[in-house]
């Protein structure tokens, strides 16, 4: 069974793409774990003002609500180009050549025609929801303590937005891959098997050394 994914660079345009989409979707990641972290720290203090107080945090499953889609959905794009994502990883470390090539090409195009269609469905569920003219610009909010809901309801197809992007660059990477017949093709994941992945994690050690 493959292991991790690794991806390639070099000087081409393609992989000049690649590298400048990344700190992007390192700040969706890391936009998706501050939400987490905060979600702990919400859950701890309504706890002790429960437990001490008899006053737990007022709307805490609004906040909840509301933190939900940057935790779901504002990492895919950053695992799509690791490889990290889920995957077939059984199927396709069987494969090689262009036949790999042409597996991952079709399913990067079949999740690039899914996406970009709930891109546009999540983008006209937030303007259902955003009216300037309104109070906070909201059309309709939570339950608990009316808080507005078209800020989450934003973040779907902005972090779809950049996966389309994201799968575009591999798209191209698989497809100028199965075109050329290369066998390490830049700006996409190349799957690893267990001992490269340990020999790749030896070299990382080593050079903390």
């Amino acid at each position: 069974m493959a292991g991790s994914a690794a991806v390639l660079e070099d000087s081409s345009l393609l992989s000049r793409l690649d590298r400048a989409l990344l700190p992007i979707e390192r700040f969706c990641a890391l936009l998706s774990g501050l939400a987490i972290f905060s979600l702990m720290f919400l859950a701890a203090y309504s706890v002790v003002g429960r437990k001490f107080f008899g006053s737990p945090l007022l709307g805490y499953v609004d906040y909840i609500e509301a933190a939900m889609p940057i935790i779901a959905i504002m990492g895919v794009s950053y695992v799509q180009r690791d490889g990290t994502h889920i995957r077939m990883d059984m199927l396709v470390g069987a494969l090689h050549g262009r036949v790999l090539w042409l597996f991952e090409l079709i399913s990067v195009l079949l999740i690039l025609v899914l996406i970009v269609a709930l891109a546009w469905g999540a983008w006209e569920h937030f303007d259902r929801s955003f009216d300037c003219s309104r109070p906070l610009c909201s059309r309709d909010s939570s339950i608990d303590i009316g808080l507005p809901t078209w800020p989450s309801k934003l973040v779907v197809p902005v972090a779809f937005g950049v996966l389309v992007l994201r799968l575009i660059v591999q798209a191209v990477g698989y497809g100028r891959a199965l075109i050329l017949g290369l066998d390490n093709p830049v700006a996409v994941p190349l799957t690893l098997t267990v001992a490269e992945q340990a020999q790749a994690e030896a070299s990382q050690l080593a050079g903390h050394e």
